[in-house]
């Protein structure tokens, strides 16, 4: 398909790549790409929140006059975009050197949501970080990858909190000529789109393209003209409440995102669906060969040869499961296809429930795909045990689901100066070698006097960017009075600082460390060992729980006792989120087991020498021991809620009141906590390798996709 660039820019030759860098998101996770644009005009891309698109477009042309003449400017430019085409045109990529013959298969990735940068709000939360940091990390391995999902017209919503705490969401229209999305488009320059058949009607989607590295990323989008205004709706929100809407949304993503990369001429050999949301490709998959000749059975083996179904979601209600009266009204024309009757399609996914019988997408892609897995060793566990009724034959321990646990992509989340740390004392080739423990053990060789320097700069900067944020926002008459202090304009950047920041879900717990409010108190307002607690995140707006929670925590952040060291930070993003995971000391944790799959915010912290305090749930059960930051509770769950919440809040009290505590302040004759240092070098050094994207996509290679690949040794 064509694939050209706009030139509305009207950049001068000199820097015409700047075109070339603003539309592929390869800059997005190089620390120092950033600044050549900023360099350009430093105000104008804090305007357009980093994004070099929009940036490009309002630039003052002086301006990039101004810089053509600036000789280190240039040299900069030059060596970015030098290394820029390297990457792109690597001769011998580790997908080259290491799987033999398989390395023209693509493997098709499908997902709800990604999550890319904050200048594309079409992702809500973890799943989304995971499937934007997989791209990526496929794109440096050089995997033959492409994926599929939605361009939201309106992304997710923005937070706002009001006086009370109650959240508030608001939704803006996305201007997509502002964003590094393209058209696709045919030959004859017509915008290329795709058919799905709902109910009496057929629904057309275009498709936007991404490029992400060297993964293209292709965006459904329904809202054209030719569709009802119902179905240009279709792709405007992430998970809405409305049970046949999302129904329909799935039916997009899944059979669409076949028919998409069978009109950009594209025959993955491998497809992974990232949780059920796109689960319905399987059927559309077997639909095809059906047509083809296929008999169904010779259809559902092959089909099952070819995909992948990774499941995040360790309790049965989270999985979506759609009435079959729902299903009759959507597929009634869609089973014939297929040769089946109806029941012999509704026991395709059939799922008895009290209420009746549902379809249920994990059950469609966990019985219908050849190879499955969870997202860390409990939920591996906790999935076959949960699904080990769809294996009567096999003791539950059996089932077949693997896992594999979640990891990072380094470059996205790793701090500018923490990554110049590394470069000086880890070696040349160590953004090469991620995932080999044995180049982190030289994370020793960092003095305990610059490492601490480091973690200073970074705490100074999160305490200046949440003191500038609500600066502004109090000047535009955006908050109320009381909200100024709640919003981080007293933060101390001496202060010991712990972090929680997520989706608001009840069972993350965000209140259990406020379980004991003048227990709390009295630590948070110590005049010699002071600490400070920052909130972040968002509730699902369906979400009324969730959103009771916000503001019950909030409530107790603008208590006038607390001296504005507890803070809530609305509107939590992927820009938010960097300066918390870099600038906080502690990274807090309190999910009710075992309900937190894997998690992966936690394993960013790490990164940049942030310890984790966390429930021995998901990663951290694998990544705890006992010297690289601290566990809450034990390692077994209580089955009485009340309980384990109780445990569970006495055990965070008397860590932090007996260990954490006193090892951030107590200093060495030169002002060095010099165990707390001990503790965040054994942090990195046993977390960064472990918990590497590179490593969890590397698994994903030899493991899901190419599992009978011949290899070489490498």
């Amino acid at each position: 398909m064509p694939e050209t660039l706009p030139n509305e820019f009207h950049l001068p030759h000199r820097l015409r790549r700047l075109a070339d860098l603003a539309y592929n998101l390869w800059w997005t996770w190089q620390p120092e790409a950033p600044l050549v644009f900023e360099q350009i005009d430093p105000s104008l891309w804090e305007q357009t929140y980093h994004n070099p698109v929009r940036f490009l477009r309002q630039v003052d042309p002086e301006r990039i006059q101004r810089v053509t003449q600036d000789r280190s400017f240039l040299d900069f430019y030059d060596d970015l975009t030098g290394r820029f085409d390297d990457y792109m045109q690597a001769a011998s990529t580790w997908t080259d050197q290491t799987l033999d013959g398989v390395s023209g298969e693509l493997t098709a990735y499908l997902s709800t949501e990604f999550g890319l940068h904050e200048t594309l709000p079409i992702y809500a939360g973890g799943l989304g970080i995971l499937s934007g940091d997989h791209l990526k990390e496929a794109s440096d391995l050089g995997l033959p990858m492409v994926a599929v999902g939605f361009l939201y017209t309106q992304g997710y919503f923005s937070q706002r909190i009001t006086e009370d705490g109650w959240q508030e969401a608001d939704y803006l229209n996305l201007s997509f000529p502002d964003l590094p999305v393209l058209p696709v488009t045919k030959d004859d320059g017509q915008r290329l789109t795709i058919g799905v058949g709902i109910q009496e009607r057929q629904i057309q989607a275009q498709l936007w393209r991404i490029q992400v590295g060297r993964v293209p990323l292709y965006l459904l989008d329904t809202n054209i003209a030719s569709n009802a205004a119902s179905d240009r709706n279709l792709t405007a929100r992430l998970y809405t409440s409305d049970l046949e809407l999302r129904l329909a949304q799935e039916v997009v993503l899944g059979i669409g995102g076949v028919r998409a990369l069978r009109a950009l001429g594209l025959e993955p050999a491998t497809w992974h669906m990232n949780e059920g949301h796109s689960a319905f490709l399987l059927l559309e998959l077997m639909r095809e060969r059906v047509q083809a000749g296929q008999t169904l059975a010779a259809a559902v083996e092959a089909v099952g040869q070819q995909t992948v179904f990774t499941t995040h979601t360790p309790v049965p209600a989270g999985h979506d499961e759609f009435p079959l009266t729902l299903m009759d009204k959507y597929f009634f024309k869609y089973w014939p296809q297929m040769g089946l009757e109806r029941d012999a399609f509704m026991n395709l996914a059939r799922h008895q429930q009290p209420w009746g019988d549902v379809f249920s997408m994990a059950i469609l892609g966990l019985t219908h795909s050849g190879r499955r897995n969870g997202v860390s060793e409990i939920h591996g566990r906790v999935a076959r045990d949960m699904w080990s009724p769809l294996w009567p034959d096999r003791p539950a321990q059996e089932s077949p689901i693997s896992h594999i646990t979640n990891g990072v992509h380094t470059g996205t989340w790793l701090a500018r100066s923490m990554m110049r740390l590394f470069d000086h004392y880890l070696g040349s080739e160590w953004r090469q070698q991620l995932d080999d423990p044995e180049v982190w053990q030289a994370i020793e060789r960092i003095p305990d006097e610059e490492l601490w320097q480091t973690r200073r700069h970074l705490k100074r900067k999160l305490t200046g960017y949440a003191r500038e944020r609500i600066r502004t926002r109090w000047r535009r008459g955006q908050v109320h009075p009381v909200q100024v202090v709640a919003s981080g304009a007293l933060l101390d950047p001496d202060a010991l600082t712990i972090g929680f920041a997520r989706r608001f879900a009840t069972y993350k717990r965000a209140d259990l460390i406020l379980s004991d409010i003048d227990r709390l108190l009295a630590l948070v307002n110590d005049p010699d060992r002071p600490l400070q607690i920052i909130f972040a995140g968002k509730a699902h707006p369906a979400d009324e729980p969730g959103k009771r929670l916000i503001q019950d925590v909030y409530r107790q952040v603008k208590r006038a006792e607390n001296g504005g060291r507890l803070v809530f930070l609305e509107d939590y993003d992927m820009n938010l989120a960097r300066y918390l995971l870099h600038g906080v000391d502690i990274w807090l944790n309190t999910p009710r087991q075992p309900n937190e799959a894997s998690g992966t915010s936690g394993q960013k912290a790490a990164l940049n020498g942030v310890l984790n305090f966390s429930i021995l749930d998901g990663w951290w059960a694998e990544g705890y021991n006992g010297r690289n930051g601290w566990a809450i509770g034990q390692s077994e769950a209580i089955e009485d809620k009340q309980a384990q919440d109780e445990a569970d809040a006495a055990s965070l009290y008397q860590v932090l009141e007996n260990e954490i505590i006193p090892m951030y302040y107590d200093r060495s004759a030169d002002d060095l906590p010099g165990e707390w240092i001990g503790h965040v070098k054994e942090s990195i050094r046993t977390l960064a390798p472990a918990f590497s994207m590179r490593r969890a996509v590397k698994q994903y290679a030899l493991e899901l996709y190419y599992p009978v690949a011949d290899r070489s040794p490498a």
